[in-house]
């Protein structure tokens, strides 16, 4: 299994999760020192260099999972960069859309959007070839999508949202899966802004809420679950509706 961004905040609870099942995973990190030492602190986990906006890195460090792991049957498309990037002060001092330079712009469009498709275009054949696998990409509420003042962070995870589903349809019927997974509210994470202060206080919720569903789509009762779209803090109601639907 292969987390991306897997060495801090909702990568490194969903990699823990996983690596509690006694899965074997690796995690990225845009420095390999640091994804290695991440995944020392895990069992059996390996730490992997990756730049997800880079084609040759994603290549070369898919090529080195795959051969670490003995394969890759499981994808959790993670890693990105948020608002703070663009403004640190985001949620207090909104910028216009307007004020957002190209740059930060694009920086976060490359790591956000064009990532989950670089290195989910890396992987999939791979998993054609080994007759099925499962891709999971991480997203946010659709409120945080359109809210004022969320250029371009916005924008990059309903471009990646429309992403998933367009690689559900088509990968339907191929034996590789591909499913939605997020938060259902703002974590805890170093995605928030530097003027939060006390965040346990405001109700942000805690990166671990994504440990239950990743470790279930990650098992052999979730084979075959195909573009569904999973909010954590709702997972366990969503589980039942779904078993009543089978």
């Amino acid at each position: 299994m292969l987390v991306t961004g897997g060495t801090s905040g909702l990568g490194l609870a969903m990699a823990s999760a996983l690596a509690a099942t006694g899965a074997t995973v690796a995690l990225t990190g845009r420095s390999g020192e640091r994804a290695e030492s991440v995944a020392a602190g895990l069992p059996g986990a390996t730490g992997v260099e990756m730049d997800v906006r880079d084609e040759s890195s994603v290549a070369r460090a898919v090529d080195r999972a795959w051969s670490r792991l003995g394969g890759i049957d499981m994808l959790v498309n993670n890693a990105g960069i948020g608002m703070r990037t663009v403004n640190p002060r985001f949620m207090t001092q909104p910028q216009g859309f307007w004020e957002v330079p190209s740059d930060a712009f694009r920086a976060v469009i490359d790591t956000n959007l064009t990532g989950y498709f670089l290195v989910a275009r890396e992987i999939t054949p791979r998993m054609l070839a080994s007759d099925g696998g499962r891709i999971v990409n991480i997203s946010i509420n659709h409120s945080t999508m359109r809210r004022a003042g969320f250029v371009p962070y916005g924008p990059s995870r309903a471009g990646s949202e429309a992403l998933s589903r367009i690689m559900a349809a088509d990968l339907r019927g191929t034996g590789v899966t591909v499913n939605l997974l997020l938060p259902g509210g703002a974590t805890v994470t170093g995605m928030l802004p530097q003027d939060v202060v006390a965040p346990e206080d405001h109700g942000f919720l805690r990166p671990a809420v994504m440990g239950p569903p990743i470790a279930w789509l990650a098992s052999d009762d979730a084979a075959g679950v195909h573009d569904e779209r999973i909010v954590a803090t709702e997972f366990g109601q969503w589980l039942r509706d779904w078993e009543s639907r089978r």
